[in-house]
């Protein structure tokens, strides 16, 4: 049975929207933010609003004026027509161009907000990245504009109502006969705004699907490549593609529906009001400019043509912003005031649960090097991501010299605690950049050394530039990535380094070099190591052997060796390896 969209949504942590008026946090933020740019908008399009209706007064005196018998006297008037068609002209002008620069200031701080928060929430931030940029490349450019065209519309509302009163102050008949036909007018712009938000979401989530997909094939290129599944995966992306039609489609009949039933309606009203202005100028109630002025009036009250184009814009920006809240779901990590006090990196687990573990106690004494085994799925990377804190575990406590990790700020933390990983993100300009990249960054000499310790100084030498050589530039494999990772983690050492399968992709020669240095060369502290090959955890001072669920066993690998079920992790480890 399909489960409803608000439980779907509920079991990816998202809230469904309750309506179309149902409240949206981040849209009020997101105005907030734009408000005072768009302040200056709403004075630019109210002042452009009210040239453009003061013109037809000026052009109906005008044109009464020349057709009477002192024709001098609309000199002044022709001076005041020219001076508001001018004005309306730099108004225009001026609003395009603050218009702009508020959508580009708000974009930038759309994208910089959700960014900082996925980047803050961390490995619990759960859209797929093709998904995550989707929305940071195009829902912010959808949502950027909210703020000035909310602006916008007030001041596009202001003209065909402007339009209607003065249209009644010109001649009251005239009015009557325009008022006859807006109730269908207002039930036209309802319909739209309705559909065309549901159209709109629709179409955005659709787009965010594929671009999901398409990020996650480019990650796997190699594996697609390997496996000769390229005509597959080009169909598993591009399946959601005629849904995407269809809802394009769909937008487009909306919209030339609307499109097509207002142009039938507005020109048949202002082609009444004009022949009732007729009517009423053969019986003298009417001047030449008052027919005119009133025939002007009449399509400023039915020029809906800017107000639906502003609610379009307004529809279809609410919808990217609910798309951009849904990153903002994940909590953001919180961190505490408290230091480290002096102490070798003892790490200790109470009660920890968090994905497969379940109620974990752990001690590792500081300075040990730790080695953390277990079969597929038995939680070494969960482990190995609560004791550094790269997430928080569901219950529990993890504590690094007996303090609870939360109770340390981002800057100890993160001092104290490295990390290296499996497929390491080289995130610097340059190669000697990646190496030194961090909270406390070092210098020149501890990042060479670093590159030593990793076994990366020798291929980094070799590059055109060096350390200087921009990581662009830089061709590598999975094995020199991971020693740059390594050397990363190596250069920001403090009392507890964290790998985890970071040595995966070396050569036995290289992982035992490796080894050695942290061992025998690193800053004193303490190492747990995610291991898969038996020569890792051999060289450990203690092994973590992890299965059903918790700790099976805290002792040196020569002891657990005698354990034919301890055995057995490393013999699936090698044939999984081999099978890679």
């Amino acid at each position: 049975m399909t489960r409803p969209r608000a439980d779907l949504l509920s079991a990816r942590g998202m809230r469904a929207p309750e309506g179309p008026l149902a409240p949206r946090p981040f849209l009020r933020e997101t105005v907030r933010y734009g408000a005072a740019p768009a302040a200056l908008v709403l004075l630019l399009t109210t002042a452009l609003a009210g040239a453009g209706l003061a013109l037809p007064w000026a052009l109906g005196r005008t044109l009464d004026l020349l057709l009477g018998p002192d024709r001098a006297a609309a000199g002044p008037w022709l001076a005041l027509c020219a001076a508001l068609t001018g004005a309306s002209v730099l108004l225009g002008a001026l609003d395009g161009l603050v218009t702009a620069t508020a959508n580009a200031r708000t974009t930038a701080w759309i994208r910089a907000r959700v960014l900082g928060h996925v980047l803050a929430a961390g490995p619990r931030a759960a859209l797929p990245e093709g998904d995550l940029v989707a929305r940071l490349v195009g829902n912010a450019a959808q949502a950027g504009p909210v703020p000035a065209t909310l602006a916008a519309t007030l001041a596009a509302v202001l003209t065909p109502v402007g339009g209607l009163v003065a249209l009644a102050l010109t001649d009251g008949w005239t009015a009557l006969a325009l008022l006859a036909g807006m109730p269908v007018l207002a039930l036209l712009l309802k319909v739209f705004v309705r559909k065309s938000g549901d159209v709109g979401a629709a179409y955005l989530r659709v787009q965010g699907e594929i671009a999901g997909r398409l990020g996650e094939a480019v990650e796997g290129a190699r594996t697609i490549a390997a496996a000769r599944s390229a005509e597959r995966d080009e169909a598993r992306i591009l399946a959601p593609l005629p849904e995407l039609s269809r809802q394009g489609h769909r937008m487009w009949r909306v919209t030339g529906r609307s499109t097509a039933q207002a142009s039938a309606l507005l020109p048949l009203l202002q082609l009444t009001v004009l022949a009732v202005a007729g009517l009423r100028l053969a019986d003298g109630a009417l001047s030449v400019g008052g027919m005119l002025a009133a025939w002007r009036y009449a399509v400023l009250a039915t020029g809906t043509g800017v107000l639906v184009g502003q609610l379009n814009g307004l529809v279809r920006g609410r919808a990217a912003a609910d798309r951009l809240a849904e990153a903002l779901t994940p909590p953001v990590m919180a961190y505490g005031v408290r230091q480290l006090p002096d102490g070798p990196g003892a790490l200790e687990f109470r009660s920890v649960s968090t994905g497969p573990l379940d109620d974990v106690d752990l001690y590792v004494p500081g300075g040990a090097v730790a080695a953390v085994v277990g079969r597929s799925g038995s939680g070494k990377s969960a482990l190995a991501a609560v004791a550094g804190r790269l997430t928080d575990p569901d219950r529990g406590t993890v504590l690094v010299d007996g303090v609870p990790l939360p109770e340390l700020s981002r800057q100890a933390l993160r001092r104290e605690v490295g990390h290296a990983f499996a497929r390491p993100a080289l995130l610097g300009t340059t190669i000697g950049g990646t190496i030194a990249f961090g909270v406390d960054e070092p210098g020149p000499r501890e990042v060479r050394a670093a590159a030593r310790a990793a076994c990366a100084d020798d291929f980094v030498r070799r590059l055109p530039l060096g350390y200087d050589t921009p990581c662009a530039e830089a061709p590598m494999s999975g094995g020199e990535a991971q020693r740059l990772g390594l050397a990363r983690a190596f250069a920001h050492c403090g009392r507890l380094l964290i790998l985890d399968d970071a040595t995966s992709s070396l050569d036995s020669a290289t992982e035992h070099r490796v080894s050695r240095a942290l061992l025998d060369e690193l800053t004193p502290g303490t190492r747990l190591i995610v291991a898969h090959r038996v020569t890792t955890a051999a060289r450990a001072d203690l092994v973590v052997w992890l299965d059903g669920g918790g700790v099976r066993a805290l002792a040196p690998h020569d002891e657990l060796w005698r354990l034919p079920e301890y055995r057995a992790v490393f013999a699936e480890e090698t044939e999984a390896e081999e099978a890679r």
